[in-house]
């Protein structure tokens, strides 16, 4: 992709070695512990956050990146000539994408194009990986671009939470929420629904429960899917992301399901244990 650069952000919770096999920029939001700001993936991993939150007590606030912070990924981009496409967090949930607009605006002269994914984490992962399969087909960037606005409606995206207590911390729900999501061993579902977090159903009982249900919601959908990617999200649940993989391989037309990891934006809102299904459907 010579003169296309891809951008995202560091929700976007990619591989490593897509990112580095697809020279995929990532731009990291912040980690603000008191007068610390910390940059996802890059000063701070989701081990070393867990272990602040557990010594601390208290969740870090998040931050977007500032319009310098595009301003200085996008420069050498566009002072070479190139096109620049940058997926950003979903609009609903961030100042990122607006940050990113103001940075673009900057340079009138080059092709720029900021597309919000009205989604987070590994969704925005899928629509980033569309973008690079389609440059490397030799798609323009405005070709691209309306690719990627017909696939957002159709990503769907379902995670289980393991615990309330980060939901808590974070101020999303109460201490009474809390205290009896705990003693009858509720798991809320999260969907993304219009671009926010939306506490589709809970599920009472051991985790592998509202696991399941997951799963089956998912299979219920095979017809619809596209068949070109799934990706399993997870926050220190490797061994319920493998087995979800292994299910969805078999029971699945999928050519590809991956597997990643969860970065310190995602975990400080969702916890440990936290697991996600993620795939487009057809258009």
């Amino acid at each position: 992709m010579p003169n296309l650069k891809i951008f995202t952000d560091s929700t976007s919770d990619l591989p490593k070695e897509w990112v580095d096999q697809y020279d995929i920029g990532i731009i990291p939001l912040y980690v603000v512990f008191g007068d610390e700001q910390l940059r996802d993936g890059v000063d701070i991993t989701p081990a070393e956050l867990y272990e602040r939150v557990a010594r601390n007590g208290s969740l870090p606030k998040t931050a977007a990146p500032s319009p310098a912070d595009f301003m200085a990924a996008f420069e050498p981009y566009a002072m070479q000539g190139h096109s620049i496409l940058y997926i950003s967090l979903s609009s609903e949930l961030s100042a990122t994408y607006q940050n990113a607009l103001i940075a673009a605006a900057e340079f009138p002269d080059a092709m720029i194009r900021i597309v919000d994914s009205r989604n987070l984490s590994s969704a925005i992962g899928l629509l980033v990986m569309k973008a690079v399969h389609a440059a490397k087909e030799g798609r323009d960037l405005y070709s691209i671009v309306s690719m990627l606005e017909a696939v957002r409606p159709e990503i769907e995206t379902e995670f289980v939470i393991d615990t309330l207590e980060y939901l808590y911390k974070g101020g999303r729900c109460s201490g009474v929420q809390n205290f009896l999501g705990s003693l009858l061993n509720i798991r809320p579902v999260i969907k993304v629904i219009d671009g926010s977090m939306t506490p589709a159903y809970k599920v009472r009982g051991k985790k592998e429960k509202a696991m399941n249900q997951m799963l089956h919601n998912a299979l219920e959908k095979t017809s619809l899917m596209d068949n070109d990617l799934m990706i399993v999200v997870h926050s220190f649940a490797e061994d319920e992301a493998k087995y979800l993989q292994q299910v969805l391989q078999e029971k699945t037309s999928a050519r590809e399901v991956a597997i990643s990891t969860a970065g310190c934006v995602i975990s400080s809102h969702c916890g440990p244990k936290t697991i996600g299904i993620m795939y487009s459907k057809k258009l």
